[in-house]
């Protein structure tokens, strides 16, 4: 019987077994759950489709109406200048950029409260949540891209100086930073919001704040120009760098600044693993606190 106990034993393919470091990933154990991770993406592509009468035209919708309203708004009203540009076509290149990052952050920043009926039946690595969250937005960015692309199309065959430049190699890893920065950031709210409920009704109004901060309607040089002393709030946030460079590689506005691309990646890595120890801090007993 003891021997028999011992075979059974040695024929486990894993153990499920408390944490041993605050930063671990286990991503040995998140490939073996890839099934998962991309059943949990299809499920929330398909989910957004249910029940609407415009499917994945909302993706499309939203960034356009956004960036009329930034281009009435900001360029007409306000004078913000975007150069040789089109206001239209420059905002929507911020917008569609920081959606992606938005998206991100939201779904993930709810994490342990939604998912805390699956949490609390079944075992599997709670990290293929948020992952799942990220990779599923890439569709929803792709749509919106696409419309950006189209509109672009537009504007060059019809003589405005827009033009793609050699920096556009980087332009997927700029998307790979917002999404980092959207699971860093939304990993360490879904694991405050575990205990303090009131946090999630301030994600909103905090993201509407961190929007006019990381120059998603206005060039960096514009807020440097008109408020010098508050300058450093847009200069030294990795999302307004983002955005900035995105809109140098698709219309060659602006400028790609080498020294805040390095403090850019350093700041995405921290905010992630951060984001990783505080997750896997929350993880322990959350469903004590959910």
């Amino acid at each position: 019987m003891h021997k028999s106990n011992a075979h059974t034993k040695d024929e486990w393919l894993f153990e499920i077994t408390p944490k041993n470091s605050l930063l671990s990933l286990n991503l040995k154990e998140v490939w073996q759950y890839r099934d998962l991770l991309f059943l949990f993406v299809k499920r929330d592509i398909v989910t957004v489709y249910k029940q609407t009468i415009l499917g994945p035209l909302w993706y499309l919708i939203q960034p356009l109406f956004t960036s009329v309203i930034f281009t009435l708004i900001f360029n007409n009203v306000a004078n913000i200048s975007t150069g040789t540009v089109p206001p239209f076509l420059f905002n929507l290149a911020g917008i569609t950029i920081w959606n992606y990052f938005k998206e991100c952050l939201n779904a993930t920043s709810s994490t342990f409260t939604s998912n805390a009926g699956i949490f609390g039946k079944v075992y599997f690595p709670r990290m293929i949540m948020p992952l799942s969250v990220v990779i599923s937005n890439l569709l929803k960015f792709s749509i919106q891209l696409f419309i950006f692309a189209a509109f672009f199309l537009y504007y060059y065959l019809n003589g405005a100086p827009i033009s793609l430049n050699s920096y556009v190699v980087l332009f997927p890893l700029m998307v790979l930073i917002m999404g980092m920065l959207g699971l860093g950031l939304g990993m360490i709210i879904s694991s405050m919001v575990t205990k303090y409920r009131d946090l999630k009704i301030l994600i909103g109004f905090g993201l509407q704040l961190l929007m006019y901060v990381s120059a998603v309607m206005y060039p960096v040089s514009f807020f440097i120009e008109k408020l010098p002393n508050y300058a450093w709030i847009v200069k030294y946030n990795p999302l307004s760098f983002v955005i900035e460079s995105v809109r140098y590689m698709l219309l060659n506005t602006g400028e790609f600044n080498t020294s805040m691309f390095i403090y850019t990646l350093i700041s995405t890595v921290v905010i992630l693993l951060l984001g990783i120890i505080i997750f896997n801090k929350a993880e322990k007993n959350f469903i004590d606190t959910v």
